[in-house]
């Protein structure tokens, strides 16, 4: 089968530093689903694995973990689905990467492609859905309010891929006031289209814009981006005993200023149900399957900005680079080989 991969973490701009290999094509066993992949997004963690993971010395690492395609053969103990369905799904960080013809994937973290989108569109939702409604729900909490508080959410980097399903996400499901940070115009009106309540830009102090709304201090506040730069107006404006989550990675976040209001710290990660096969790794299939219902409602919409032509190296290279300059709106995706 056709692959992308990487044999040294490089950069992106290296003639090496992605490259089209064939590999052989693996076995469905287990729980494991065997996917023809139709199409892939790209994501920033595959970005960071690039540039600093070394795969075994001289084997190829394949990357890529959004992707949406056709079950071609399931393992001897799948329950959920069956050759000929369409499925979407963000994949594992400890396995073999998606950006291959085919594709093995755990039934329990995999979701049924929404019926109203074609591949591409459905690719770009899988694992920003995933961490965003995980953020929320499962570690900040959201829909436990907190005494006194603003009944509202601040979301940092708004116009994300995280960011951009976190906005509609909590507009459908929640009763938040949503604020959303973005820095330009074309981003302010994406958070805008999207639904936020309020815009914010986070290229100047967060805490004065917040308080000049007029609403209060938020109970809560999502950092997708760059958190090491907006520590100190978050906890300026956050409400007391409020919850903070976030999902990038300072080389140090010094959480002690937050004793004073009482604020909890999470760290969100999608990847942990898969990484160490939790109890509830289910939660994740059930998460998909929510979001594609949500999607085929009409209620949350794709998160697609940019198509960058079939799934090889040099298209993968385009998007990496893409990436890497910070001003992504929405998500790029790759689709068909």
């Amino acid at each position: 089968m056709r692959a992308v991969a990487y044999k040294i973490p490089q950069p992106i701009s290296a003639e090496t530093s992605l490259v089209d290999i064939d590999l052989p094509t693996p076995e469905a066993k287990g729980h494991d689903l065997l996917v023809e992949i139709k199409a892939v997004s790209v994501n920033p963690v595959d970005v960071k694995v690039r540039a600093n993971a070394a795969p075994t010395e001289g084997e190829y690492k394949v990357l890529g973990w959004d992707a949406a395609g056709i079950v071609k053969a399931i393992g001897s103990d799948v329950t959920m689905f069956k050759p000929g369905d369409e499925v979407f799904y963000a994949g594992a960080i400890n396995r073999g990467g998606s950006n291959a013809e085919f594709h093995l994937v755990d039934e329990r973290i995999v979701g049924l492609k929404p019926k109203s989108l074609d591949f591409a569109a459905a690719a770009a939702l899988p694992l920003t859905s995933i961490t965003a409604y995980e953020a929320l729900f499962d570690r900040i909490k959201v829909q436990d309010p907190v005494p006194g508080a603003a009944n509202a959410i601040l979301i940092i980097g708004g116009a994300g891929g995280v960011g951009s399903i976190a906005i509609q996400i909590a507009r459908v499901l929640t009763g938040l006031t949503v604020i959303a940070t973005a820095s330009r115009p074309e981003t302010q009106a994406w958070v805008k289209e999207l639904g936020a309540h309020h815009v914010i830009d986070h290229s100047k102090p967060l805490a004065p814009q917040i308080e000049a709304l007029g609403i209060g201090a938020p109970a809560f506040i999502f950092s997708t981006t760059n958190t090491s730069d907006h520590i100190a107006s978050i906890v300026e404006a956050i409400a007391p005993q409020g919850r903070f989550g976030l999902i990038d990675d300072p080389k140090v976040l010094d959480v002690a200023p937050f004793k004073r209001k009482a604020v909890s710290t999470h760290w969100e990660l999608m990847f942990t149900r898969p990484l160490f096969n939790t109890a509830d790794m289910i939660e994740q299939h059930k998460l998909l399957n929510k979001i594609a219902e949500l999607v085929d409602a009409g209620r949350i919409r794709t998160t697609l900005t940019e198509t960058l032509g079939t799934i090889n190296a040099a298209n993968l290279k385009k998007a990496h680079a893409l990436i890497e300059t910070g001003k992504m709106k929405g998500k790029v995706v790759l689709a068909g080989f």
